[in-house]
């Protein structure tokens, strides 16, 4: 078709996840895909690029309306491979990074692969849904994220939004018929608070194990993506790069 859209899809959890082909499943219904995930899990990778090791392309499936590929990097590298190399003379429509297993909710979004990698796409001024999935386990379901995804596309597509646009998206663990609807709100304050557990090999070396929680530092707000989670809401965070701090430029101008 001359007019068939054409959707690039990636994620952090690698191309054998679950939520990578229900992300390959939602892109489907609008266009042709081209997927190109990390051979191997890429997790917590932000927007970490690869400098100092080779790139490596596997092809994983071919059709005429799907393919798929491997390659050894972070969600960021499959992003700029793609769209400076493998799909340059191609126009791309759309973007989708996930279905990611586990939240990007609140500051996640700040180290997520998954959310790197759709900010990394909004560069090139292209629309990019980051799409995640509450339930970390690896055989979670994912029908209420396609579900969700695909509605969520649908009206990125048909809404004509300014652009550079990159939306968080999070889908809680219900099924799809308890879910209440869709709410549009801000990332929530807080942080993670990490505990480090120090333990031994057998070799008498010491080890150390990371482990923590997310401190919300504002339960009581009822515009967050926790709160909207938290009562059965996809939530949608519409997200922006620049870090600037606009309320201390003036008073810091005067500091120094």
């Amino acid at each position: 078709m001359v007019n068939e859209k054409l959707v690039f899809v990636t994620n952090d959890d690698s191309y054998a996840s679950k939520g990578f082909r229900a992300a390959i499943e939602v892109a489907r219904r609008f266009g042709k895909v081209i997927a190109i995930a990390p051979n191997t899990v890429q997790s917590g990778k932000s927007q970490a690029i690869t400098i100092y090791d080779m790139l490596r392309l596997r092809e994983i499936e071919k059709s005429e309306d799907v393919e798929i590929y491997s390659l050894d990097g972070t969600p960021v590298d499959c992003v700029k491979f793609a769209l400076d190399y493998f799909l340059k003379e191609r126009k791309v429509d759309l973007m989708i990074s996930g279905v990611n297993h586990g939240s990007n909710a609140a500051t996640n979004v700040l180290y997520s692969g998954t959310m790197g990698a759709a900010i990394e796409a909004a560069f090139y001024n292209i629309p990019s849904i980051g799409l995640s999935n509450l339930d970390h386990s690896d055989d979670a379901d994912f029908e209420a994220s396609v579900e969700y995804g695909t509605r969520i596309v649908r009206s990125v597509l048909e809404g004509n939004l300014p652009r550079p646009l990159c939306l968080n998206v999070n889908i809680p663990i219900l099924p799809v018929e308890q879910i209440k609807g869709i709410k549009v709100c801000r990332q929530t304050r807080g942080f993670w608070k990490d505990e480090f557990y120090k333990r031994t090999d057998p070799h008498g070396r010491d080890y150390y194990w990371v482990t923590g929680g997310f401190d919300n530092h504002e339960p009581e707000a009822l515009d967050t993506d926790e709160w909207a989670l938290k009562e059965g809401y996809v939530a949608v965070v519409p997200i922006q790069v620049d870090l600037t701090e606009y309320k201390l430029l003036d008073q810091l101008n005067g500091a120094l």
